[in-house]
């Protein structure tokens, strides 16, 4: 059976902050709490007040993720890191995504032989 042509993957323009929070496994009280921490967090606000995460947010809740989960920085650290280095960590973060990638392919290849 083959595939539609014509049917595509749509994505969505803003995500709510339910969706984002799922995405990082992380509560909404701390995406909450990482706006009042980080000026760069800035999400959109409907008209009853619910948050609307762009694509822009998005990379800044996955560089807050990374940096504060998975470098163990202190929020502060955080905060200067943001400040002086956000080109750095977005290449790391590129080069991280597509090592996971290769690695991830590796592995079912191994398992299938």
């Amino acid at each position: 059976m083959s595939e539609n042509p014509f049917h595509e993957v749509i994505e969505k323009q803003y995500y709510s902050i339910a969706e984002v929070a799922e995405m990082f496994s992380e509560s909404p009280t701390v995406l909450r709490f990482w706006e009042k921490e980080f000026t760069e967090l800035r999400p959109r606000k409907g008209s009853h007040g619910n948050r609307m995460y762009s694509h822009k947010d998005i990379e800044y809740v996955k560089i807050i993720h990374y940096l504060v989960r998975q470098k163990k920085y202190t929020l502060s650290g955080a905060r200067d890191k943001l400040a002086t280095g956000i080109l750095e960590i977005n290449r790391t973060l590129l080069l991280r995504e597509k090592l996971e990638k290769i690695r991830g392919s590796l592995l079912e290849i191994r398992n299938k032989l």
